[in-house]
């Protein structure tokens, strides 16, 4: 499949699925008759052409899927009376809708797990198919299978009505935090061999397109959009030729990409004088001021630990109070670094998480203590499940 149909079945998944969950309900039926409805069309397209009406081609397909799908169910069930409702397609005209944001809301609704959100947002509106969801988080298909299918069935107990929630700015917050962990997982993976996922980065700056054009005015939507694009403009500098992790102060800048950072840029300057400020804006507004400054020793940290002081202002979130302690240290010294470190160690939280001892290790190596460094760094090493990031810190303590 070439790249503009697989982009055009991609823009396409969750304009189908609304249609047909709108028309006939059965979200998680309906689903399956999608997937089936684009892979139909991956082989079919490809020789015949693309249809004039691509979106309508596919619903219709779709449609009857879920026909053949609710009749076999039913027959299952020996509800017989019921099946004539399902034996033709409505012919009435199809709605030229979008009903993205509804399965968005949908894919994220409270009833289901983080990690459950993310497979089904992917799935549903994503386009990916199972396979694919497995391989980017490294689990086998089978594994994604279930997962899938149990979100599925919880929506449905659930009572779910396909139309946006009463508190809809409210599951908002879920929407962006689900966009920006599919985006983070790619751009910094977990676990695995490689420090990055390209394509699952790229699929989390398509959703968090996708929802800046169905909510323009919404100034969260629009930060986090911007900090995606202004993180992702390091993405070239961030492996070196072998893949091993490269620092950000130690990147050649020449290799960002300056269309995503003039992109960033411009979309945060328009957003933040609108307001209400909430912490999207203000840690775009920090990559920002990382992406601009010509070199890292030019880095402006006095305005960096200002944007962290408003942002810890919102958030009660120890992985932010680690990246303030960073940009103290790097503005005031790192004993003033070390000094904040020890206020945020004891949070369980973080208490296992890798970075802070890689943080610890850090400041120590820049105060002079080597002997505490290379143990903080050995430390680091042995929490993290990411293979690169576990040689560049054992590389670090070899230094040492």
């Amino acid at each position: 499949m070439t790249a503009p149909l697989e982009d055009l079945l991609r823009e396409l998944t969750p304009q189908v699925l609304g249609a047909v969950v709108r028309r006939y309900g059965h979200f998680d039926t309906a689903e399956d008759a999608v997937q089936e409805a684009l892979l139909a069309a991956a082989q079919q397209w490809p020789v015949d052409g693309v249809p004039d009406s691509p979106r309508g081609w596919l619903i219709t397909v779709a449609s009857r899927r879920l026909t053949d799908l609710l009749r076999r169910e039913q027959a299952r069930q020996r509800r017989e009376d019921r099946v004539a409702q399902w034996t033709t397609v409505p012919s009435e005209p199809i709605a030229d809708t979008d009903d993205t944001l509804i399965l968005l809301f949908m894919c994220c609704h409270p009833s289901l797990s983080p990690a459950s959100q993310i497979a089904l947002t992917l799935r549903a509106v994503g386009g990916l198919t199972t396979a694919e969801i497995a391989r980017a988080f490294l689990v086998p298909e089978a594994t994604m299978t279930r997962r899938i299918s149990r979100a599925k069935a919880s929506v449905k107990d659930s009572g779910a009505r396909f139309a946006l929630p009463a508190d809809r700015d409210e599951r908002l917050g879920a929407v962006l935090k689900v966009v920006y962990l599919i985006f983070n997982e790619g751009y910094t993976s977990t676990t695995g061999p490689s420090l990055q996922r390209v394509e699952l980065a790229a699929e989390g700056i398509r959703l968090a397109r996708m929802l800046h054009r169905l909510l323009p005015d919404d100034s969260e939507v629009a930060g986090l959009l911007a900090l995606m694009l202004l993180t992702d403009a390091r993405r070239p500098a961030r492996t070196g030729p072998l893949g091993e992790l490269v620092p950000m102060h130690e990147q050649d800048r020449s290799l960002w990409i300056p269309e995503l950072i003039q992109e960033g840029v411009e979309l945060i300057t328009a957003t933040l004088p609108r307001g209400p400020v909430g912490p999207y804006q203000l840690q775009a507004a920090i990559a920002a001021v990382h992406d601009e400054a010509p070199s890292a020793e030019e880095t402006d940290w006095a305005q960096i630990v200002a944007l962290y002081d408003v942002l810890l202002q919102l958030v009660d979130n120890p992985m932010v109070a680690l990246n303030q302690v960073v940009a103290v240290a790097m503005a005031r010294g790192a004993d003033e670094g070390l000094k904040l470190l020890g206020t945020i160690e004891d949070d369980e939280r973080i208490a296992s998480d890798h970075r802070l001892p890689a943080v610890r290790a850090h400041l120590l190596e820049i105060s002079g203590d080597a002997v505490g460094a290379r143990a903080a760094y050995e430390e680091a090493a042995g929490r993290t499940t990411s293979l690169p990031q576990q040689r560049y810190l054992r590389e670090r303590a070899s230094r040492l």
